[in-house]
């Protein structure tokens, strides 16, 4: 069973954003004057661009923007997330285009990512925050970031692929 050259492209991209992640949230964490089991939510850490952008520290209980929070929504979240990131990277394992690899790496990574944060501390650490621009009032990760962007460049794959099918299609036919 070999493994293709894109396979290993997504996995990588995966395990990046996993690292990139996990490294900004430590600084994150770090730069709080509490320990994670005591962490307030929305503690301003450093005010980057003020108002439009700021570091802000919010532990999300929840799935997409604190919906479903709290209790034992973690263990299912997390259990969803790892079972989504299996499926991936058997898709990834099938993959014949970079674009289709790539945001799947991304996915994968993404929620490998904020799974890691569910189970250490029982949601995730989000921290981006540029809710002062009156457009975007959540604040997230590079987790969500990757999730965002290779769920883009799944429905951007998608569509191209269906215009390379067409065109195929139509070359074949004269």
């Amino acid at each position: 069973m070999k493994i293709s050259r894109l396979a290993w492209m997504a996995y990588a991209l995966a395990l990046i954003i996993i690292v990139l992640d996990q490294i900004t949230k430590a600084m994150v964490i770090n730069a709080m004057p509490a320990t994670p089991s005591s962490m307030l939510d929305g503690f301003r850490i450093a005010e980057v661009l003020p108002p439009y952008f700021n570091l802000t520290f919010v532990l999300n209980t929840g799935v997409s923007f604190g919906m479903f929070g709290g209790g034992e929504a973690r263990w299912i979240l997390s259990a969803f997330s790892i079972i989504v990131a299996i499926a991936l990277a058997v898709w990834a394992y099938k993959a014949e285009r970079r674009l289709l690899a790539a945001a799947i790496g991304m996915v994968i990574g993404g929620a490998i990512g904020n799974v890691i944060d569910r189970i250490r501390f029982g949601g995730v650490v989000d921290f981006l925050d540029f809710s002062g621009t009156g457009v975007f009032p959540w604040i997230f990760n590079i987790a969500d970031s990757g999730i965002t962007v290779g769920v883009a460049l799944l429905i951007l794959d998608s569509f191209l692929g269906e215009r390379r099918s067409k065109v195929g299609v139509a070359h074949e036919k004269s």
